[in-house]
């Protein structure tokens, strides 16, 4: 396969053109701005996984602009602290066979969440409001600031050369400070460092001369920048491919090529509902006006479509961040052809960019182990037990793997005639076909692991007791919530499950009640489907507790149609219902169908019918709380880890 051949990046040879995207991990930086052993395992677990190149996470070369007490969840080279994590990275990545970059970023600019030292506010190429807080304005940044800012980067290049470190990449992406100075819409600088485009890039270019001065003119570099910001204003793509034969006349060694900004992120953390390597036209683009190599990004977990694009000449390497997070084996099960076995990413971003946010350690959705790969690692049993798993969802098949892994006798109940629980219904849209692969997957490995698995068996206690198991782990998850209004048991009236798993017919208006992410992916589906689709919200606001670029991305599919916030249903009517806003205006809105997406309510049953009964019983998952995938998968591998 030519994802598997051997590559360069100027004069680093790379085993495949597999790569390791650059994700912070805030949880794993020690207060003093090193790496912590947790987050040299975590790196470790990718380089053995068989990666060729592993970028890591954002590192600062200065704390004159960008440091508070808030602030020391961050990578640091800067010759502030002692920085022997680097050569003990280097040293561990290589006895594996993988290569490392240490990305540097200039700063946060307009994205700082923090206040910084010196006037307290953060700093920008111009006086530009805060993201986060646009109350806030950062301030510009002086050509003495800029220059001395500049020079940092020629000394930690100097210490990361020393340091055995292989290349570094230099992130000018995303909205942060580097992208802002090369973008109009966020440089109003008149001095040499902004107006035209020439202007513009000098701040990059600069600075790719000091890293170059600081480690070597043939020390590997690597840039990494947005080709578009898909955003009014910002960059478009003419002007992005002016800028990578801009650098690579500047000496770049190759191009990582990415897409959006902070306003367009679910670009920049490419959402569940962005198709499979969403941004493969923007390095094919590039591909064709440069002579180094190029790097592309954006879903390409997917091992076919990954070697294709290879094949295909739109870039030279792939690299992967999340996928590697959901299964740092990725490389070696493609290598073996052991596609079943890969654990897919399911693109929530809950696991990762949403811990990340909450300056935790980055994990995984699907893979609990992520971020905490010694601690959490599976062993086996003390002593071997008998086990009965009440469920077939997420949460249960996650825990009857992990049990069986461990040396246990698991067996398997389930209800219905399928694996996979509520996840069923969700991955029917074909932009949740990442679902559908992770139900392949569990069930797959359950199986593989030799669980014995029973449909139509429903758990009551006398045959739960008759079966006499020494462990029993409920997993009955939640079934949806009919809100108690006048006229739900109505014909037109269905649950968004129905209209998913295509059980009732759906007219070609549509009223959705509910505002969460069950409501809104629905009615994506039916919008998909053309139907006239109306939302409606009892609270102020929709999507409370949905990670910001499914939010922001659901948002945007639904700027031509109706939500309705702060808006009581009073009663289903015939083709229609009833409403009442927060001012007490009532109306009715016209509806062929009425679709209920207002929750789910734990199924207790199983559990409260064992409770005193059992040696050791255990509930995980929605049946305790409806929650979220991630919850049922972490409580399903945690518990399993310890029975």
């Amino acid at each position: 396969m030519r994802l598997f051949e051997a590559g360069r990046i100027g004069r680093l040879h790379l085993k495949n053109r597999i790569v390791m995207s650059s994700i912070n991990s805030p949880g794993n930086i020690n207060p003093d701005g090193t790496l912590s052993q947790r987050g040299i395992d975590y790196y470790i677990a990718r380089a053995k996984g068989g990666v060729g190149l592993i970028i890591t996470g954002a590192s600062r070369v200065s704390r004159e602009f960008e440091y508070s007490p808030r602030l020391h969840r961050v990578l640091f080279v800067d010759g502030s602290v002692h920085t022997a994590w680097l050569s003990e990275l280097a040293d561990a990545l290589h006895d594996y066979g993988a290569k490392v970059a240490v990305q540097f970023q200039p700063g946060r600019g307009r994205i700082a969440r923090e206040k910084v030292s010196g006037s307290g506010v953060a700093v920008a190429p111009s006086p530009l409001p805060c993201f986060f807080t646009p109350d806030r304005v950062a301030r510009e940044l002086t050509v003495g600031e800029i220059e001395r800012l500049v020079k940092a980067f020629e000394g930690s290049a100097e210490t990361v050369r020393n340091a055995g470190i292989d290349a570094i990449e230099l992130n000018f992406h995303a909205g942060y400070l580097g992208d802002e100075f090369v973008t109009s819409l966020w440089n109003k600088r008149t001095d040499a460092y902004g107006g035209s485009l020439e202007g513009r890039l000098r701040f990059p270019q600069e600075i790719i001369k000091a890293v170059k001065s600081g480690a070597g003119a043939e020390f590997p570099v690597i840039y990494k920048f947005g080709l578009t910001h898909y955003l009014e204003g910002g960059r478009e793509i003419e002007e992005g491919l002016e800028i990578a034969r801009s650098l690579e006349a500047a000496g770049v060694d190759a191009l990582t090529i990415d897409a959006g900004c902070y306003e367009t992120q679910y670009w920049t953390f490419a959402a569940t509902y962005q198709p499979p390597g969403c941004m493969v036209d923007l390095s094919e683009k590039v591909k064709q006006v440069v002579k180094i190599p190029v790097i592309a990004v954006g879903k390409l977990g997917y091992p076919e479509l990954a070697e294709r694009v290879l094949v295909e000449g739109k870039a030279d390497f792939i690299a992967l961040g999340r996928a590697l997070l959901a299964d740092p084996e990725w490389a070696n099960k493609v290598k073996a052809g052991r596609m079943e076995d890969i654990r897919p990413c399911i693109g929530d971003n809950d696991g990762c960019m949403g811990r990340s946010a909450q300056e935790k350690y980055v994990s995984c959705t699907v893979n609990p182990a992520t971020g905490v790969e010694r601690q959490l690692a599976i062993t086996p049993a003390e002593r071997k037990k008998s086990v009965l798993i009440v469920g077939g969802g997420p949460g249960g098949m996650e825990a009857a793997r992990v049990a069986a892994a461990r040396g246990h006798q698991v067996v398997l109940w389930e209800k219905g005639n399928a694996l996979g629980g509520n996840l069923i219904p969700a991955s029917v849209p074909d932009f949740k076909q990442d679902y559908r692969r992770l139900i392949d997957y569990l069930a797959t490995q359950v199986r593989t692991a030799g669980v014995a698995i029973e449909f139509g068996r429903e758990a009551t206690p006398e045959l739960v007791l008759k079966m006499n198991p020494e462990v029993v782990i409920v997993a009955t998850g939640a079934t949806a919530v009919i809100p108690e209004i006048p006229g739900t048991k109505k014909e037109e009236v269905v649950t968004a499950s129905d209209v998913l798993l295509g059980n009732k017919e759906i007219g070609e208006s549509v009223v959705v009640l509910g505002g969460g992410i069950v409501g809104f992916e629905t009615a994506l589906y039916l919008k998909q489907k053309e139907k006239k689709v109306v939302v409606v919200e009892l609270l102020d606001r929709v999507m409370r507790n949905v990670f910001s670029t499914s939010r922001m991305y659901l948002l945007k599919e639904f700027r031509d149609s109706e939500i309705l916030i702060s808006t009581k249903v009073l009663e289903v009517k015939d083709k229609g219902i009833a409403i009442e806003n927060r001012y007490g205006k009532r109306d009715v809105l016209k509806a062929d169908t009425v679709v209920i997406a207002t929750g789910f309510q734990s199924n207790k049953g199983p559990y409260e019918g064992l409770r005193g009964r059992c040696p050791e019983l255990y509930a995980i998952g929605d049946c305790i709380e409806p929650r979220k995938v991630l919850d049922a998968i972490w409580e399903g591998y945690r518990l399993a880890r310890l029975i």
